[in-house]
């Protein structure tokens, strides 16, 4: 049994393919299932369009990358822990969710460039991600190549970074962010946040990531999440604070040379290697209400760790599986 119809995730890219068509029959194929863990590897992102819209075909596509870990945030709203372990619902309402202005427009539920799991030792292999409620102004999810990324960065500005370990926190809130804000950006509601998640952010130690890596093919990618990042080890100054600044910034510039951007249907199923890939959220209408499933593989590149061996962060024993 072969996957039926494989296709460029868009002309001129060089990431990413869509998948079309594909049945829950042929996502629990072990065959099928080694050719889309193959593909997925060779290409970073795969859009599966045309394909039955359910949490069960959600966990077929899921566990042919690897197995699913909880999402280490564990004041996430999960679907069902009993039927659907890992699945977990991402929801933003109008009474519910952050709020900014950009461009002059207000819009609920923005994340700006980002790689998942920052904020911990370990790096999750990939994201999956179906709509649930879809709304008609933005919600659009951006995608961008790491690879592409390293290859079009300034040569000047890429040969000061790489080399390079960033440090990272689990700090979401918008006022929070210290590099690579847009110079618009304003803050009109605060994200909503509950205790268990302060306690647990309180609890953690900072954790660092290499700025640029080398996947086992031989290739470079520039991975660096301005979003929760605090600086860089051993740089925490001035001049190692406006060197990030201007790697986030460049980033900004040159994420859309090197990336797709995805506006949702209802059959549609996205996962994407957070190794090698950024994302982003271009936020919505506050008026609207926006749902996402999401599931998590696990897996990790090896090359991350906490500060001071995670002296302080005692909880991540109980609650970072």
């Amino acid at each position: 049994m072969a996957l039926p119809d494989i296709r460029p995730l868009k002309q001129g890219l060089p990431f990413g393919i869509r998948i079309g068509g594909l049945t829950l029959e042929q996502a629990n194929d072990p065959a099928v299932r080694q050719e889309i863990a193959s593909l997925f590897d060779q290409h970073g992102m795969i859009v599966f369009e045309g394909v039955e819209p359910s949490d069960e075909m959600q966990l077929a596509i899921s566990t042919a990358i690897g197995p699913l870990k909880e999402h280490p945030v564990k004041s996430l709203s999960r679907v069902d822990q009993d039927t659907m372990p890992g699945v977990i619902k991402i929801a933003v309402t109008p009474e519910y969710g952050g709020i900014v202005e950009l461009n002059g427009k207000q819009v609920s539920h923005w994340l700006p460039w980002h790689f998942d799991h920052c904020y911990n030792n370990e790096l999750n292999r990939a994201g999956v991600l179906r709509a649930i409620d879809i709304v008609e102004d933005g919600g659009i999810t951006g995608f961008a190549d790491g690879i592409a990324l390293y290859k079009a960065f300034p040569k000047d500005l890429l040969a000061r970074i790489e080399g390079k370990e960033i440090l990272y926190s689990l700090a979401t809130q918008y006022s929070q962010m210290k590099f690579g804000k847009p110079a618009d950006m304003k803050i009109i509601r605060p994200k909503p946040m509950n205790e268990e998640f302060n306690k647990q952010a309180a609890a953690m130690p900072r954790a660092i990531h290499p700025a640029v890596w080398t996947r086992d093919s031989g290739e470079k990618v520039l991975h660096v999440s301005a979003y929760m990042s605090e600086g860089i080890l051993d740089a925490e100054d001035e001049a190692g604070n406006a060197l990030l600044e201007e790697v986030a910034q460049t980033i900004n510039r040159l994420a859309d040379q090197c990336s797709y951007h995805h506006r949702w249907k209802p059959t549609e199923f996205i996962i994407w290697d957070n190794w090698r890939m950024l994302h982003t959220v271009s936020g919505n209408n506050p008026s609207e209400s926006r749902t996402m499933h999401r599931t998590t593989i696990k897996g990790d590149y090896g090359l991350g760790r906490f500060e001071n061996d995670g002296i302080g962060g005692k909880i991540l024993s109980e609650t970072m599986v």
